[in-house]
């Protein structure tokens, strides 16, 4: 069963790298007075742990082909103090897992890809970290170097994933000084039964 882990938890990870956590009268103060935005985005991610929804594509410029017609499907799958693993279905094709993590200054978001029997894709493992705070329901991830150098066209994505709590997830990307965009929506207000394992789960 995926665990579901206290705020408090999360909250000590993000501040210190998941090493020392700060005095609990510091946590206390800074939850009650200046809520992290981050810490809240975590949490709600964590209220989905277990359940799978629906989407649709939003927007997509160029088409994706391999998404036309196709059912999407989204499963908060794991979770774990500074893990959130989420795959992403599209149609038959299980190969695509968001993997979450908290780093010592704050969120890092990487693309699992894999075949079907497991092993990794030649592409895979890229993503970003956040750059600030981001607020309470979205969150964005700008491209890292590693990305940068597995696929050199990938250099200005930012990646971003919403959560509106019982209304809506969304996960995008757009490629700065281009014209690429995706947007896939799932709607929380209608859980669905959950899939079978991702490639390689």
């Amino acid at each position: 069963m995926p665990r579901r882990l206290p705020v408090v938890a999360i909250l000590a990870c993000l501040w210190a790298g998941c090493g020392e956590a700060p005095p609990a009268e510091e946590i206390a103060q800074d939850t009650v007075d200046v809520p992290d935005p981050q810490l809240t985005f975590w949490a709600a991610l964590e209220d989905l742990c277990g359940q799978a929804f629906e989407g649709t594509v939003e927007a997509s410029v160029p088409p994706d082909e391999a998404m036309e017609g196709e059912r999407l499907v989204m499963h908060v799958r794991e979770c774990d103090m500074a893990e959130i693993r989420i795959p992403f279905f599209v149609g038959e094709d299980r190969s695509r897992t968001w993997v979450l993590t908290t780093t010592a200054t704050g969120l890092r978001l990487k693309h699992d890809h894999r075949h079907e029997d497991g092993s990794e894709d030649e592409v895979t493992q890229y993503g970003g970290d956040t750059d600030g705070r981001g607020t309470d329901l979205v969150q964005e991830f700008r491209a890292d170097l590693f990305t940068a150098e597995l696929v050199p066209a990938a250099a200005n994505n930012v990646w971003s994933i919403e959560v509106t709590p019982g209304i809506r997830f969304v996960y995008g990307l757009r490629r700065e000084g281009s014209d690429r965009l995706f947007r896939a929506v799932f709607d929380l207000s209608r859980p669905i039964e959950t899939p079978p394992a991702p490639w390689g789960g």
